[in-house]
């Protein structure tokens, strides 16, 4: 088989390619984040993606099948419960969850909110379920005159505290998102405790670069933990830094956006000869699935397609490229929210073989499996690919 000394990991946030059979429990049933975007824009133009194989994986409009990909191809079932970042990023390092975390489609319980007021020494506004924009709009103009943090959650497992920066400076901001994880432990456990700074004036607010995720810590051993145990070098792009609140994870740098994303995953690439570059490219979660823009998620995917071969021409000898996705969100369906899908699966570098079809894998955890047997380790959770995939 070849030989792998680097593997780099792009996880296309949200990048779903078909529900899976539960979608229905989930309130998912006919979502297809790809299928349907392309729909909306009648044909995406991704001539890159589609020579790996992407439209192998799936009728896609305007990607067509191809009768020998460069790459190998599949798809992956989510085995966990849930559909959250935290949930689909976990189970690529192996970490499966039998009961999901914990979520608040009614808000939080009045004495959460009220420990948590007096833990900061200031009340808060919202309480509610929303979409960042809107409550930034609702609530950003009350928040402006009166300094209290805007409180909200989403369909996730998450509890996000927007601020103004001038009004709630980013480290004070940061300081009682901290106070928030501390509180939310036990019978309130959420995945994720996120800081929403914004900036702007009423009817201009915008969302700033300064996310920062505050994440439940993942259980051991879990394959980034092994990885850095066996002295290989993890390096974290974008938000799984925050996403694993830091364990298993060497070296890491934030991004500002996909494009800026892709910038730093190639400086990753041109500057290490060793390791694993996991990276996250969020914006077609962020800026177009939860404010359902299919048109915004199109031009996203073709921005990143045509930076593709910038991608491929930085490949070493020994590296191979993962591309797959955490979930779902499907900007096409009413919901606003992640959708329960199938992730793709594409597998690209000069140790791989072309034209392997990798199938519908049961679990996001073989992308676990795969990495140890990349890098000669033992790991007992997934079913490896590598077999089938090397040369």
């Amino acid at each position: 088989m070849g030989k792998v000394n680097k593997v780099t990991l792009i996880i296309l946030d949200s990048v779903g390619i078909g529900e899976l059979p539960d979608a229905a429990a989930y309130g998912d049933a006919g979502s297809n984040t790809l299928a349907n975007v392309a729909k909306a824009v009648q044909g995406l133009k991704l001539p890159n993606l589609g020579r790996l194989g992407l439209g192998n994986i799936h009728t896609i409009d305007g990607v067509a099948a191809v009768e020998l990909p460069q790459g190998a191809y599949g798809k992956m079932a989510e085995k966990s419960q849930g559909k959250d970042t935290t949930t689909g990023h976990w189970e690529m390092a192996g970490i499966i969850l039998e009961k999901p975390f914990r979520t608040y489609p009614k808000g939080f319980p009045p004495e959460l909110i009220s420990e948590f007021e007096k833990r900061i020494g200031r009340k808060s506004l919202g309480n509610v379920v929303a979409s960042g924009t809107q409550i930034i709009e609702e609530l950003g103009p009350q928040h402006m005159e009166t300094g209290l943090p805007i409180v909200y959650t989403s369909a996730d497992s998450v509890f996000q505290v927007a601020a103004h920066e001038e009004v709630i400076p980013l480290e004070e901001l940061y300081h009682i998102c901290e106070i928030a994880r501390t509180l939310l432990d036990g019978e309130h456990k959420v995945g994720r405790v996120i800081a929403r700074p914004f900036v702007g004036q009423p009817g201009s607010f915008r969302r700033t670069a300064n996310r920062h995720d505050y994440a439940v810590p993942p259980p051991e051993p879990n394959i980034l933990t092994e990885l850095q145990r066996a002295g290989v070098n993890t390096m974290g792009v974008g938000k799984v830094f925050d996403i694993f609140a830091g364990v298993g994870i060497s070296d890491t740098i934030k991004t500002k956006s996909n494009m800026d994303g892709v910038d730093k995953i190639l400086e990753f690439m041109k500057n290490t000869r060793q390791g694993l570059i996991f990276a996250n490219l969020v914006e077609y979660d962020s800026l177009y699935g939860h404010r359902n823009d299919p048109v915004g998620y199109a031009r996203a995917l073709e921005d990143f397609d045509s930076r593709l071969p910038e991608i491929l021409a930085a490949m070493q000898p020994d590296e191979v490229l993962i591309l797959t996705a955490d979930h779902g969100c499907d900007p096409t369906t009413a919901s606003t929210d992640h959708s329960r899908e199938y992730v793709p699966l594409l597998v690209y570098g000069q140790p791989i073989k072309p034209g392997i079809n990798l199938g519908a894998r049961t679990s996001f955890s073989d992308i676990a499996a795969t990495l140890a047997d990349f890098f000669g380790l033992s790991f007992s959770v997934g079913t490896s690919f590598a077999g089938e995939a090397l040369k």
